[in-house]
């Protein structure tokens, strides 16, 4: 889907005041949210990652707090998971 819609819809323009770039994210946004390829172009961004547009209806920002998260979950899994050491 955003193959066919303008691009400029997905990447910011430079100096682009902060109510049109909300309003153009939102726009952004709806277009991904009816999209069926939503949730992988979203894990292509996180995994890459992309650091700039809207990709499977997350902003920049908004995906470096989900990485931020997956980030810190794994950190609390791999200590739950590492061995006790032994008591002496």
């Amino acid at each position: 889907m955003c193959r066919r819609d303008e691009a400029g819809l997905f990447f910011a323009p430079s100096k682009e005041p902060t109510a049109a770039r909300l309003a153009r994210e939102e726009a952004a946004k709806r277009v991904c949210a009816r999209c069926p390829v939503m949730v992988e172009c979203r894990e292509h961004a996180l995994l890459q990652p992309e650091p700039y547009g809207v990709w499977g209806g997350l902003t920049a920002a908004e995906r470096r707090v989900v990485l931020t998260r997956r980030r810190r979950r794994e950190n609390e899994l791999q200590r739950a998971a590492a061995p006790m050491p032994a008591a002496g």
